[in-house]
């Protein structure tokens, strides 16, 4: 028997079963060899040349490493035909499977620099949807998002070369993405000068008013997270936005405990470089794998969602340009506008208007989750004390949450549901103020469960009533 590139794995193994076991123990990639879903579908097509590319061995050890097993065994000699390998055109789902298993082998421990050179040998020019969904699919398939993010850094860096490559196109002023790169350029600037600064103890005041500046970045987040992530869970891609997300907590809490060192006179230059490091990192996925799959995912009326909020959350340093204005989005916030009606209630009567004007002047903010999880509403007062936009409305309400507070918010949510609770409170300081967080379940005349309302209040003055108060002095 002639070995060649091209000699089908399925043929080999019909003839030298024995070559099974001996392959998976020369590589745990061949582990595949053991499902028989595998073997009746790409075993039957798989060639030597394709199964070295996707394990990533060498078609000049793999050959002749077989024929010395079969002379093992059998005492025959095969010949080792060295051809040209056959040229690989990667079906999108192979191209999915070459990148987790990269991917696998990294969070497993395999060297970095072996990683690369089957990347480079596989796969020259990765995209950026491609990398978003091997993140979707690890995710579905069970590695947890705390996984991912831990190797975020990691296959970025593999990816780097073929990302690099990619070049963003001209955005039209005032659209979205086009105002997220503005933030970037300027919040490059603001970096530039913090890595400028000579000596961090004499120079304190200057770094603590840079640090202040960097804070505002937290507004280009708050957009991606409340506006964008929200329409690209509705295409079916949550995985990479919340790996996202959990990076920007991390950059959060990084920059908070940056900030507080600063003040104490206490920073080191490698705490602040790591500081530095997590935000170009972050700009660098942003304006790599971020912006360019969504630019290839989202339609124009998807982007009319993801503005119509944004004025709303606000912006970090800049003002949006003028240009880009998607007409659904303003027919959508005039439809809004104009929808009016009365409502028969138990003890009386309001328009739409009139309901609506009473809950936003109420001297908290409300949040609405229905019986499904999704939030339905929520009462936009003009002094929020978190933020609110359009985005939410229809999301799951565990989606609207960091990572690291999802189980929290699912045990509230299923003590309402099974009637066991009806109220959960929490109370925290935020800037100063004392703020006092209230959810209750709300259930109809039969006490069925119909959501969750949450009630969230700045209680710093109420606290400090004293005595009684009977006449007006304004």
């Amino acid at each position: 028997m002639e070995l060649t590139s091209k000699t089908k794995v399925a043929d080999l193994l019909a003839r030298y079963p024995f070559l099974k076991e001996f392959l998976i123990s020369m590589d745990a990639q061949f582990k595949s060899l053991d499902s028989p879903v595998m073997m009746k579908t790409l075993g039957r097509v798989a060639t030597l040349g394709r199964v070295a590319l996707f394990s990533g061995m060498a078609l000049e050890k793999l050959m002749p490493a077989i024929a010395d097993e079969v002379n093992r065994r059998t005492g025959e000699a095969l010949t080792v035909k060295r051809d040209e390998a056959e040229s690989m055109q990667h079906s999108p789902e192979e191209r999915l499977g070459i990148l987790k298993g990269i991917i696998r082998d990294l969070h497993a421990g395999t060297d970095r620099k072996v990683l690369l050179e089957r990347f480079q040998r596989l796969i020259k020019d990765v995209a950026p949807t491609e990398i978003a969904q091997m993140e979707q699919q690890l995710i579905a398939e069970g590695m947890p998002e705390a996984e991912i993010k831990k190797l975020c850094d990691v296959h970025v860096q593999v990816f780097r070369e073929a990302l690099d490559k990619k070049v963003m196109p001209g955005m039209p002023a005032g659209h979205p993405v086009h105002t997220y790169m503005l933030e970037n350029r300027q919040a490059e600037a603001i970096i530039s000068e913090i890595e400028h600064l000579e000596n961090l103890k004499d120079e304190r005041a200057k770094l603590e008013g840079l640090l202040e500046q960097v804070s505002a970045l937290d507004r280009h987040f708050l957009r991606k997270e409340n506006q964008l992530f929200p329409v690209l869970e509705a295409k079916g891609i949550s995985g990479p936005s919340k790996v996202m997300w959990a990076l920007h907590d991390d950059i959060r809490a990084m920059l908070k405990d940056v900030k507080g060192k600063v003040k104490k006179n206490a920073i080191t230059p490698l705490e602040l470089k790591t500081l530095i490091t997590m935000l170009r990192d972050m700009i660098y996925k942003e304006e790599h794998i971020l912006f360019p799959m969504t630019l290839d995912t989202l339609s124009d009326d998807d982007w009319a969602k993801v503005m119509s909020g944004e004025e709303e959350i606000g912006f970090a340093w800049i003002k949006p340009e003028k240009g880009w204005q998607p007409t659904s989005a303003a027919t959508q916030v005039e439809l809004m506008a104009n929808k009016a009606g009365s409502l028969n209630l138990d003890t009386g009567q309001l328009t739409a208007e009139q309901v609506n004007l009473t809950l936003t002047h109420l001297p908290v903010d409300l949040s609405f989750v229905n019986e499904d999880d999704e939030v339905i509403y929520y009462s936009n007062t003009e002094d929020r004390i978190f933020p609110r936009s359009p985005g939410i409305i229809g999301r799951r309400v565990q989606n609207c949450h960091p990572p690291k507070s999802v189980d929290m918010v699912e045990k509230i949510l299923d003590e309402f549901k099974s009637g066991s609770k009806d109220t959960a409170d929490f109370w925290i300081q935020m800037r100063g103020r004392f703020i006092y967080i209230r959810y209750f379940a709300v259930r109809d005349s039969r006490g069925k469960y119909r959501g969750c309302l949450e009630v969230s209040q700045d209680v710093t003055d109420i606290r400090s009533l004293q005595g009684q108060k009977r006449l007006l002095d304004w």
